[in-house]
């Protein structure tokens, strides 16, 4: 598998963090955390405009999109929920703390749609070395937001 996927998760993390203080002082800025999500969308929506002619895929059409299951348009919100959420709460416990905490409970849902191959994911099986690394994780956000 080529290392530049890898690079880009690790990147994601980078920008995941910086995302967190970026919108918070966006939210301090303005005193809007709602408002706050809807400008840090509206400028990733833009942004996505941008890049949008640099890939291949064609448009979808209007029959395949009305087609989709409904819990397929929900990431939007999901979306929407964990930056509002993000934009309430990292000023409040901090941002080493909330990256704790996201990143466990990603880990955690990970393992479990992995094991159960839900939302199109390969099926990697939860055995003894995951649940060890996952231990490890609930330790390390347990000493980290402990203080």
């Amino acid at each position: 598998m080529s290392i530049i996927y890898y690079i880009l998760a690790f990147l994601c993390g980078v920008t995941n963090s910086t995302q967190s203080g970026v919108n918070a002082e966006l939210r301090r800025s303005i005193n809007n955390p709602i408002y706050a999500a809807i400008i840090s969308f509206a400028s990733g929506l833009v942004a996505l405009i941008l890049i949008t002619p640099f890939f291949k895929e064609s448009v979808p059409t209007m029959a395949t999109l009305k087609s989709l299951e409904w819990w397929k348009l929900t990431g939007g919100v999901l979306g929407a929920f964990f930056v509002t959420t993000v934009i309430l709460s990292v000023q409040k416990i901090g941002s080493a703390n909330m990256i704790c905490l996201i990143v466990a409970g990603q880990l955690i849902t990970a393992m479990l749609l992995d094991h159960y191959g839900l939302l199109g994911f390969k099926l990697h099986q939860i055995n003894a070395w995951r649940i060890a690394g996952g231990l490890l994780i609930v330790a390390g956000v347990y000493l980290i937001v402990k203080n």
